[in-house]
């Protein structure tokens, strides 16, 4: 992913290089997808701005990039140095921060001084690492959230299927890498540096030419930004269902009520993490899909200014997850309370430190717990394991008749209501999973 501004050679042909990361944006600022093997010898940058524009731009791409890096470091240290925190969701929560921090730390103020001087000054080998990292970055930015989703919706629709293990959590995020590398290995192959007479450009050059490399970066975006939406599209869809359109008549026992809340603010807050990197990317990839078929539009005097825009937009994806975590998560919003405890707007309550620190309930494969309501009683049942054969032995001794009733309710109706509220109480879930 690098920025190859806009340059015209001697004889008017325009040329530049797309580097794109589907998810970290590397571009020219024509946005030409055909780089030739060979740029011409004589080059003259059309594209020089005043110094006023360039000191907006600079604020504007600093201040992102500040926000990013120190919102997803923060994100990371809440979730690795709290217990509570350390949930299936929130292990890709923290290779979704790791992603945003390193694309903004490693990429994009690079790329924003190669589109605005037109000069590549960072050498051979970091230009490899500037058209190869990106896209290995945002896929796993992007893989992680259809993670979650995916996860998100197991847990719903099957909820008395045992979650993911921390180990098969690692394999996953491990496997996202490792799909990552493979998919940006040939910009890693392809990229090279060339002297040209006042400057130096880095670019990468496909052995198959222009087909090759638009053929290339569709395929980026299809599997780097569409389909990794549509099956989230697919999946919140259906846990919206069952969490807004499910709910059992008639339930008010605490825990139900509880966990679906509970339930519902994660897919809210995951909902609104998609969106937002849906939007920011949008006009992204309509810039070069755009710019790749009407090529006239790269001698266009304001395409640098709109290339810039858009190169913004993208990479400010990268500093709106925390935020949304703060506003519309509690425990996030008290750790970020504690990172900036030194403030002195900024306190930390003891409900705070309780939210990070304590454990509300935490069932085992030992016990089972149902919630039982009918009107206005509720009766909560525990079966532990240790009283599995007395109970055995006490059912074939004498079997209850079904009209046996509790509070008003036959035996066989609160069974039935039981095994509909483990819908929402699995014994293989907590509170915690999704608060």
């Amino acid at each position: 992913m690098t920025s190859v501004p806009a340059v015209n050679s001697s004889d008017g042909a325009q040329t530049g290089g797309w580097n794109e990361s589907s998810g970290a944006a590397g571009s020219p600022p024509d946005g030409n997808l055909s780089f030739p093997a060979a740029p011409p010898a004589n080059f003259s940058n059309q594209f020089v701005q005043p110094s006023w524009r360039i000191a907006l731009w600079s604020l504007a791409y600093s201040a992102m990039v500040a926000v990013a890096v120190f919102g997803n470091l923060i994100v990371i240290w809440i979730i690795l140095a709290h217990k509570r925190m350390r949930t299936v969701t929130n292990y890709f929560l923290v290779n979704l921060a790791f992603s945003d921090a390193s694309v903004a730390a490693f990429n994009t103020l690079v790329n924003f001084t190669f589109a605005v001087h037109g000069e590549w000054y960072f050498g051979e080998a970091y230009c490899r690492f500037q058209n190869f990292f990106p896209i290995t970055a945002v896929f796993a930015s992007i893989y992680s959230m259809t993670a979650i989703a995916v996860d998100r919706y197991m847990a719903i629709t099957d909820p008395l299927k045992p979650r993911l293990s921390a180990t098969v959590t690692k394999v996953v995020i491990a496997s996202i890498w490792i799909l990552a590398f493979l998919l940006a290995l040939p910009q890693c192959l392809f990229s090279k540096t060339q002297v040209v007479p006042g400057r130096t450009l880095c670019y990468v050059s496909w052995p198959g030419g222009i087909k090759q490399r638009f053929t290339y970066h569709i395929i980026v975006i299809v599997l780097v930004y569409c389909f990794p939406l549509l099956v989230m599209g697919i999946t919140y869809t259906i846990v919206g269902i069952s969490l807004w359109g499910g709910e059992i008549p008639g339930d008010t026992s605490d825990k139900y009520q509880e966990q679906l809340k509970a339930k519902r603010k994660v897919v809210k807050m995951m909902i609104v993490v998609v969106l937002t990197f849906a939007v920011c990317w949008l006009p992204y990839h309509i810039y070069f899909i755009v710019t790749a078929i009407y090529k006239e539009l790269n001698r266009w005097k304001y395409i640098q200014q709109i290339y810039l825009a858009t190169f913004w937009l993208a990479m400010s994806s990268t500093m709106y997850n925390p935020i949304i975590y703060c506003c519309l998560n509690k425990r996030f919003r008290a750790g970020f309370k504690r990172a900036f405890q030194w403030c002195p707007f900024i306190k930390v309550s003891t409900y705070d430190e309780l939210e990070l620190k304590t454990t509300r309930f935490h069932p085992t494969r030992q016990s089972s717990l149902y919630t039982v309501s009918r009107m206005d009683s509720s009766m909560t049942v525990v079966f532990d394991a240790s009283d599995g054969e007395n109970t055995k032995s006490s059912r074939k001794k004498k079997a209850p008749p079904q009209e046996a009733s509790f509070n008003g309710c036959s035996r066989t109706s609160s069974k039935t209501t039981s095994t509909v509220s483990s819908y929402i109480n699995s014994p293989y879930t907590s509170v915690d999973e999704y608060s």
